[in-house]
């Protein structure tokens, strides 16, 4: 056995590129429409305490996924899983600007 390793500079960035998290196609563009939607027809997606509003997520990620649906002709299950996260992350960036 050898004393000295040799590491492969270009395997190992190609694995740490490979272990980055994939952000699912058409999430942050449903995510600009659902913080354009809030802003424009004053939807709160969190109450003035911080508690989340589960319903006005809901209604966002609903109206997105058909919007998604439209755009690309995805599977309502994949359409729907867009909008959920889309609005879930939407919903965390404004309880964070709620919190400072």
């Amino acid at each position: 056995m050898s004393l000295q390793r040799k590491i492969s500079w270009t395997a190992a960035l190609r694995d740490v590129r490979a272990d980055r998290a994939v952000v699912a196609p058409g999430v942050v563009s449903a995510r600009a429409l659902i913080q354009g939607l809030a802003r424009i027809r004053r939807t709160r997606l969190v109450t003035p305490t911080g508690a989340f509003d589960r319903a006005a997520i809901m209604a966002a990620a609903v109206e997105v996924a058909k919007a998604h649906q439209l755009r690309t002709g995805a599977a309502w299950g994949v359409a729907m899983s867009v909008g959920l996260t889309a609005a879930w992350q939407a919903a965390r960036a404004a309880r964070a600007a709620i919190a400072h």
